[in-house]
């Protein structure tokens, strides 16, 4: 999953990125509120982590850009601002979730895959489908009563994403754009190889290939 991280702290926004690409997602980092909103419209992020003290424009007024424009990604707010009556305001913006600094990055994780998950009608806490479970703070795949088996970065963003939209034809494209950073040369031929890799792992019938589609995860197999 590919996440947009607003911080102006930098050295605060370069220890987040790296505790969030170890726990799986792919993290671009902007600085600034105008930079922010044109990247929040701009690229399809399946979550936002926003600071709300901002320069160039307040994290709020971004915020109530991209929702006036019907730009429903989902946001949580991450600021130092604790008054309740700020939050109240987050919440009328069109904030998801809050979170006060100081904060445990344990809990800023957690709270991220809660929202994405409400945010595409998968509620439960765990991701399985018919003898397969990804285990995600290990970054691993468990067959049935098999042992784990260890799952690359790419390979866990890859795999992870396909789950949350079982049965679904996911192109190439929408895959690539979900599993690397803004910067990574997104080159959708690497996603066939992760593909085979996973298919693998995993069973070849557990991912179909759709012609003129793309790819799909079979819930049941």
């Amino acid at each position: 999953m590919r996440l947009l991280l607003v911080e102006d702290d930098q050295p605060l926004a370069t220890t987040l990125q790296e505790s969030l690409s170890r726990a799986g997602f792919a993290v671009d980092v902007v600085h600034d509120g105008v930079e922010a909103e044109y990247r929040g419209d701009e690229e399809p992020y399946d979550a936002i982590i926003l600071d709300l003290g901002l320069p160039e424009r307040p994290g709020l007024e971004v915020l109530k850009g991209w929702r006036s424009k019907r730009n429903n990604v989902p946001v949580l707010i991450l600021t130092a601002w604790d008054a309740w009556h700020e939050r109240v305001d987050g919440f009328k913006a069109g904030a998801d979730d809050y979170l006060g600094k100081p904060f445990h990055t344990q809990e800023l994780i957690v709270r991220l895959l809660a929202l994405i998950r409400r945010s595409q009608g998968r509620p439960q806490t765990e991701l399985c489908a018919e003898g397969l479970k990804l285990d995600e703070e290990q970054q691993c795949v468990i067959l049935d009563a098999e042992e784990p088996k260890k799952l690359t970065g790419t390979e866990f963003r890859l795999l992870r994403y396909l789950m949350l939209h079982p049965d679904m034809p996911l192109s190439k494209s929408r895959l690539t754009e979900h599993v690397y950073e803004y910067d990574e040369d997104k080159d959708s031929n690497v996603i066939e190889v992760y593909i085979k890799r996973l298919r693998q792992l995993l069973g070849p019938e557990r991912i179909e290939t759709r012609r003129g589609q793309g790819y799909v995860f079979r819930s049941r197999v």
